[in-house]
């Protein structure tokens, strides 16, 4: 009380010594992580059309600002807006039409929810997203029979969490041409005792995916707003994109020019062959919301459905040791377009033997210190002898913690005890690159990037296990993730000169939270409320 009533003193002092400068915006009282080059710690901010005017003690900014609208942060913490720097936004925000099975502990669950949604579902296909055999008792893999028995006359596509492996009936595989003789490069029909079981892995599942029909445009623009107000609740002012297509860049751009997406979105295209030439000739595509800044390659597939390219076999499957799904020839072409232009190359590589050849690509082409930033995503299982590359030939990790604590259960499985001792490395990763993105992989996992700042620093899952963490020599500390998920995930979009971090002259892009995350005991982390969210001054997303 006597320091609220010191402080009204002083602002009437102040209003009677000097002119102020009107702002749009003033935060004071508030625990300010500016996450700049000193990581330094300010108390109140003023901002002006979208933009940060200066940031300093509270009695400082109250003396030389004035605005209509001021907020008192009670104490609270602001951090800049969160960035997920690998996610599928736009692919999560389309999924709202189908059946979400993600979290099921057993085949016959997923079916009771097919059954409950193939009642009322929006399209003759069912089409069901999540479910992972890892979760179940029986972690063999599911067949299509019980489908066939019940959709006998209705296709039903079944995709698993990771989106690398996908369960269909026969009346879908009938529809789409797919039979025992179907031949397919980067992915696998499995076929037992001569029959299809249903399961289509990486890129055989394009093959019933692709033509299934797609919802209308005005829809998928509904459910983009409606993605938005999720990330803006959790505390996400700017996403990642990896591998949209162009039509679906038009809808953002499209829906972001009439007001109503206000997400900012870094879009990385998918890996198409007809968009090389003419992107190449345009260059970057950039809005004040969108930037259209490289291209999404998938080099193998994810690990749990034993799709990553492994250098040894899978400790799990004799003789089997995953494949690359992109052809060796076209990586190579892919690399020669992309060098003498400004769009990163950024692949998707899981296994130890997929990050190997990819880092082996680059630097063949980067061929030594350089600015290109050109990524490996996810960077999930590491050779030690191929670490060194990402420090030598400047690449960037980027990385999603969370996907350490959901694989932290049956990964040793797959790889060994000797292997599993270099997977999900983010601080072994850190110190050779220096800069490290963090995302989720969303919807693979779940979207909250609270959950991503537990995960990177406790390595435990939300009950709290392992009690000492999962190879807890590569947790990053709390400074480590928040940069990862402000100013680093902006370096590695190339935006750190106008995001990522709370300085004068950068977008006011920022976030209030009810938690010191830089403080907190650690359980009290995921128990953290986002109070309200703001993308360029203007609050998007408020608790009250």
């Amino acid at each position: 009380m006597l320091k609220n009533i010191i402080l009204l003193a002083l602002l009437f002092l102040f209003s009677c010594s000097e002119k102020k400068t009107e702002a749009d915006l003033i935060v004071h009282n508030a625990i300010i992580y500016s996450v700049d080059s000193s990581f330094t710690i300010y108390k109140a901010m003023a901002i002006k059309d979208g933009k940060i005017l200066e940031l300093n003690s509270e009695i400082e900014i109250l003396k030389k600002y004035s605005s209509h609208q001021v907020i008192d942060a009670k104490g609270k913490s602001v951090f800049p807006g969160f960035t997920d720097a690998h996610c599928h936004f736009t692919g999560f925000a389309t999924d709202m039409w189908k059946c979400n099975v993600t979290g099921t502990k057993s085949f016959e669950e997923v079916i009771s929810k097919i059954i409950d949604y193939s009642k009322n579902a929006p399209m003759t296909w069912i089409y069901g997203r999540g479910w992972d055999q890892n979760d179940w008792e029986n972690k063999e893999f599911p067949n299509k029979n019980e489908l066939d028995r019940l959709f006998p006359d209705r296709p039903v596509f079944l995709k698993r969490v990771d989106g690398h492996a996908a369960l269909v009936n026969q009346k879908a595989l009938d529809l789409t041409g797919v039979n025992a003789n179907t031949k397919i490069e980067g992915g696998l029909i499995e076929i037992k005792n001569g029959k299809l079981t249903g399961i289509l892995l990486d890129n055989a599942m394009d093959l019933v995916d692709l033509k299934i029909p797609i919802i209308n445009d005005s829809l998928a623009k509904h459910y983009y707003q409606k993605a938005q107000e999720i990330c803006f609740a959790l505390g996400l002012t700017q996403v990642h994109d990896c591998g949209v297509t162009e039509h679906t860049i038009n809808l953002i751009d499209e829906a972001q020019k009439s007001g109503n997406l206000k997400m900012k979105i870094f879009a990385l295209l998918s890996d198409d062959s007809t968009y090389y030439e003419p992107w190449l000739k345009k260059g970057i595509y950039k809005t004040d919301r969108l930037t259209v800044g490289g291209f999404k390659i998938y080099s193998d597939g994810a690990l749990g459905s034993r799709g990553a390219c492994l250098l040894e076999s899978y400790n799990d499957k004799e003789n089997w040791k995953g494949f690359l799904l992109t052809d060796k020839k076209r990586l190579h072409k892919i690399a020669d377009q992309l060098i003498n232009s400004p769009f990163q190359f950024c692949t998707h590589a899981i296994g130890d033997s997929a990050n190997r050849y990819m880092l082996k690509l680059y630097a063949s082409v980067l061929k030594g210190k350089n600015n290109h930033r050109w990524r490996i995503e996810h960077a999930q299982v590491l050779n030690p002898e191929d670490f060194y590359m990402f420090e030598k030939y400047d690449i960037f990790p980027s990385v999603q913690p969370t996907h350490a604590t959901s694989d932290m259960y049956w990964a040793e499985a797959r790889l060994g005890k000797e292997r599993v001792k270099t997977a999900y490395a983010y601080k072994q990763l850190l110190k050779v690159s220096g800069r490290i993105a963090l995302g989720t992989d969303f919807p693979v996992e779940d979207i909250s990037p609270l959950k991503t700042f537990f995960a990177a620093v406790a390595r435990q899952d939300s009950n709290g296990f392992p009690a000492n963490g999962f190879q807890k020599e590569n947790a990053l500390s709390r400074e480590e993730t928040l940069k990862g998920m402000t100013i680093w995930a902006a370096h590695a979009s190339f935006e750190e000169n106008e995001k990522g971090s709370l300085e004068k002259n950068k977008l006011a892009d920022f976030i209030i939270l009810d938690t010191d995350l830089m403080k907190c005991n650690l359980k009290e982390i995921l128990k953290t409320k986002v109070l309200a969210t703001y993308i360029n001054g203007e609050k998007v997303f408020s608790i009250n």
